[in-house]
């Protein structure tokens, strides 16, 4: 998960190496008032002090070199106290955007570096020191691999969240220009029979010259409702084929009463409960609404006839809760792909599904989601 070298900082990125590097100077500081104490020569407390704040600087690139970085910080810290913190902060970032074995060898230097310092410094509890350090480099490390381990579960989940949005996409497209297609073929048939009613009715008129009035106006009102029919059919054809493929509108947290107004009307008995006031975030809502949706289709799948008990409360902090329950009288096997790709887009959001059958033999679909306050 390497930083790619042409990338923006963005402002959270800022906003982190800012800090970052407050932080780094603060202890370092901290740690060369330290020096000063156990009475070190002002020669080395120069460089000490200098090679630390040069160290610190760099902390700036550590995104774009993060080895290189930690390889010159192993270097400097074995004579320089103030490069302590911006060493941690280096091995860090080593740990977070490079593999693990890069991790492993700045480790290592990092170790070796140690017990060279223990002899510039001439420390006299060298066991303490080397347990110690060991210890808060391990901490590091492992705290940096766990979380680039984290950021690659989040990009693995939303990469696949997007392909089965991708691929969702294409196969209602496909779908789409299949019913084109079917209507078209259809209205092709009703068009061309209406077509062919008027040219009947006009060769009658033609090879009948002797037609009473009476019957070349009936023949005339048949003509001019036919083609006025065809001509809606044809407006109505091309309608259909010009119309374009494009997405439909995403649906938002507003629009779930409609929704299940749309399903007690097709006859699906439902007891909403809808308690969350305040204003959602967008990703949130619509994840809300998808999930009601999935439950609403499960239900009717699996259970149709019985009545629906959906639960949406929630509030700005604590979150929101959204359960779908109906009787289950039939075993359900396995989990349907709406359950699976609910689950991923709850992951995405930083929320959590559960679903299965209670022991009142009811089916529970259950999922929380942040709600920022």
């Amino acid at each position: 998960m390497t930083e790619p070298a042409n990338r923006r900082r963005s402002t959270r990125d800022w906003i982190v190496d800012s800090i970052v590097f407050v932080v780094a100077v603060l202890l370092g500081l901290v740690l060369f008032d330290q020096s000063q104490k156990e009475g070190v020569s002002s020669t080395l407390l120069a460089v000490d002090f200098c090679a630390g704040m040069a160290l610190c600087l760099t902390l700036w690139f550590r995104r774009r070199w993060p080895v290189q970085l930690a390889l010159i910080a192993a270097v400097v810290s074995i004579f320089s106290d103030t490069a302590s913190a911006a060493t941690l902060i280096l091995i860090l970032s080593v740990a977070v955007y490079k593999p693990w074995r890069a991790t492993l060898l700045v480790f290592a230097v990092n170790s070796i570096s140690l017990f060279a310092y223990i002899q510039v410094k001439n420390q006299n509890d060298d066991a303490a020191i080397v347990i110690a350090a060991t210890s808060i480099y391990v901490a590091v490390a492992g705290w940096g691999l766990y979380i680039r381990s984290r950021r690659q579960l989040l990009q693995t989940l939303r990469d696949r969240a997007d392909r089965a949005e991708t691929v969702a996409k294409l196969q209602a497209e496909q779908g789409q220009m299949r019913a084109r297609e079917e209507i078209a073929r259809e209205m092709h048939d009703v068009l061309g029979h209406r077509l062919s009613l008027l040219s009947v009715h006009a060769g009658a008129l033609a090879y009948r010259p002797d037609a009473s009035t009476e019957e070349v106006a009936g023949a005339a009102e048949i003509i001019r409702a036919s083609a006025h029919q065809a001509l809606q059919d044809l407006r109505e054809v091309i309608g259909v084929l010009r119309a374009p493929v494009g997405e439909l509108p995403q649906p938002t947290f507003t629009d779930l009463p409609q929704l299940v107004e749309a399903s007690r009307t097709a006859g699906v008995p439902i007891d909403l409960t809808l308690d969350a006031p305040g204003a959602l975030p967008d990703h949130v809502g619509r994840t809300a609404y998808r999930i009601v949706q999935e439950g609403l289709t499960n239900a009717m799948k699996h259970a149709p006839g019985e009545k629906l008990t959906i639960t949406v409360t929630g509030a700005p902090g604590n979150g929101l809760s959204v359960e779908v329950r109906n009787p289950a009288p039939h075993r359900r096997r396995g989990d349907g792909q709406g359950l699976i790709g609910l689950t991923e887009r709850a992951a995405l959001v930083e929320g959590r599904v559960e679903h299965g059958r209670t022991p009142d033999g009811e089916f529970r679909l259950f999922a929380w989601l942040p709600w920022p306050a």
